[in-house]
């Protein structure tokens, strides 16, 4: 089954630059593997400091091994640095 990713993620301000450039690393190297179905990284018109990943995995299994790769595990390690607050993560079902 197909698992959909919804993360909020709320950068600092004086951090937003290095922010953005780290999600678009991740987005680029997330899409290159094997169960990513889609992986889209999203800036808000407004307020800029506020991205949102939109993501498709194939499988729990999928996701689960993404979640050890190299990229996602330096995100998770820089985080904190960047970020203003923990990142939202929403697992979600599509129902129409």
């Amino acid at each position: 089954m197909k698992i959909n990713i919804t993360a909020i993620i709320k950068s600092k301000l004086e951090t937003l630059e290095e922010t953005k450039n780290v999600l678009i690393e991740l987005a680029i190297k997330s899409k290159k593997e094997t169960a990513c179905i889609q992986y889209d990284l999203h800036q808000d018109n407004k307020k800029h400091d506020l991205f949102i990943l939109h993501e498709i995995w194939e499988s729990e299994e999928g996701l689960a091994l993404h979640e050890t790769q190299s990229h996602f595990l330096q995100f998770i390690t820089k985080a904190p640095e960047f970020l203003a607050e923990p990142v939202l993560v929403y697992k979600t079902n599509k129902i129409a």
